[in-house]
């Protein structure tokens, strides 16, 4: 089975060399437990491969023997833009190895839909002035972000990474134009057209923000389950990840009596450095 890298070392290693091709991943966490981090360190790693093999081979080593590199990385954002995300992960890993990581990755921002229908100042997330006629058709001539986001998937997905920040946006605009059932069919949606175009698909989601149906029902849509969050003993907190469940991958971890990883974020972003099995 071919598979396409996390790219953090440590982790692919031991799921056989990363995500089976086709999987939709669900990164879910307590704001700052890491979750974003490997969002980024994901995107920075497979783009140092392409551009940096001395980097790459010191940051992260060699691929396993079943891993392939994805065909491009797509960074899909509500919210922001390429010089705003660059200048957020540069605070996480090095900038050094965000300079060369992040050269390829092809930023995709759907801002405008996202703030289109908002009291948001047009002038704040759109390059042209906004004036009577524009405002008019504001409610007139809205794209959908949902149908925006499909179309954005199906020219980018096959064959590539592709990483959606964030779910957690789409929570806050439900409403009037946006119901919680329209996210749960593009994510059920997803996961059946990501087997088709043999990719790999991370969406990451708050998990604070979202009551605990609704978060079941994003772990049932999705492929696997990557769960972020902090835990606390004595007067220390841990960053950890569990693995909370994964088609093709979670049997591995369990043949290994795995039951969590402490994480941490070092010069290259998101890192395990611990491996708590059954005694």
């Amino acid at each position: 089975m071919n598979r396409l890298p996390f790219g953090i070392n440590r982790l692919d290693e031991m799921i056989q060399g990363g995500a089976p091709t086709g999987s939709v991943v669900l990164l879910s966490g307590e704001a700052g437990a890491g979750a974003r981090e490997f969002m980024y360190t994901t995107a920075v790693m497979n783009g140092l491969a392409r551009t940096d093999d001395g980097l790459f081979d010191l940051h992260y080593g060699d691929l396993h023997p079943q891993a392939r590199q994805p065909d491009g990385i797509h960074y899909i954002t509500f919210n922001s833009d390429r010089s705003q995300l660059r200048r957020e992960i540069e605070t996480v890993i090095d900038e050094e190895i965000t300079a060369s990581g992040l050269d390829p990755v092809d930023f995709c921002s759907l801002s405008r839909q996202f703030f289109h229908v908002s009291p948001v100042p047009r002038n704040w997330y759109a390059d042209e002035t906004p004036d009577i006629k524009n405002l008019r058709k504001r409610h007139e001539e809205r794209e959908g972000l949902l149908s925006a986001l499909g179309d954005e998937l199906s020219k980018r997905a096959p064959g590539n990474l592709v990483i959606i920040d964030s779910l957690s946006d789409l929570v806050a605009t439900l409403g009037e134009d946006l119901e919680w059932s329209d996210v749960t069919y593009v994510v059920k949606g997803l996961q059946k057209a990501a087997h088709e175009w043999n990719g790999l698909i991370l969406l990451h989601v708050n998990n604070e923000t979202l009551s605990a149906t609704r978060h079941g029902q994003l772990v049932e849509a999705c492929t696997g389950t990557l769960d972020f969050s902090w835990e606390s003993g004595g007067s220390t907190r841990a960053r950890t990840l569990v693995i909370k469940q994964f088609r093709g991958v979670l049997s591995r971890i369990e043949e290994e009596n795995i039951v969590q990883f402490e994480t941490e974020l070092g010069d290259a972003g998101f890192d395990i450095s611990d491996v708590r099995k059954i005694r």
